[in-house]
């Protein structure tokens, strides 16, 4: 079912011109992840963990499989890095410390940014109105642009020669 959805939303989706699509990705490596590599050239991933562990874990496998298919690992973004209390300002890494930061250094891979679990985030993403377009001078959106800036200084631009989408038979 997820393969279909992908294929429809690569091969029959009248996209227009692009500069970039993003496409986001659950955790792994799985039929997902692989069968996106062999359908159209990917000029970049990035590999978006929280601190935990476990999650690390799922985070290398994926950071591993992308360059075993030759796709660029453009970076590590560590999300939930930390709480940060909306009322006080309290900072409680929950989530463990610098978890992403460490296996960015291990893999030898650019750290993007951290994204600090914070409820602006989530209130203001449940109302449509993003905190990036919401509350754009916040610290919260600030994470989130930087991020964006370091990934598009990673990636060609759109006059270079950009991915094409294999032609597969359907």
């Amino acid at each position: 079912m997820v393969m279909s959805a992908i294929q429809s939303l690569l091969r029959k989706v009248a996209w227009g011109p692009l500069d970039y699509l993003v496409v986001d990705m659950p955790p792994g490596t799985g039929d997902t992840q692989l069968s996106i590599t062999q359908s159209i050239e990917i000029a970049g991933a990035v590999i978006v963990s929280t601190p935990q562990d476990i999650a690390l874990l799922d985070a290398r496998k994926g950071a591993e499989m992308f360059r075993k298919v030759q796709v660029p690992v453009l970076g590590v973004v560590q999300n939930m890095s930390v709480y940060q209390c909306p009322k006080c300002g309290h900072i409680e890494h929950i989530f463990g410390k610098e978890g992403a930061k460490q296996l960015a250094e291990e893999m030898k891979l650019q750290i993007l940014g951290d994204v600090p679990l914070h409820v602006s985030i989530r209130e203001t993403s449940d109302t449509g109105q993003p905190v990036v377009v919401s509350q754009p001078d916040s610290p919260q959106a600030q994470a989130y642009i930087s991020i964006a800036k370091k990934v598009l200084d990673s990636l060609p631009t759109p006059d270079d020669s950009l991915p094409n989408v294999k032609a597969t038979p359907t």
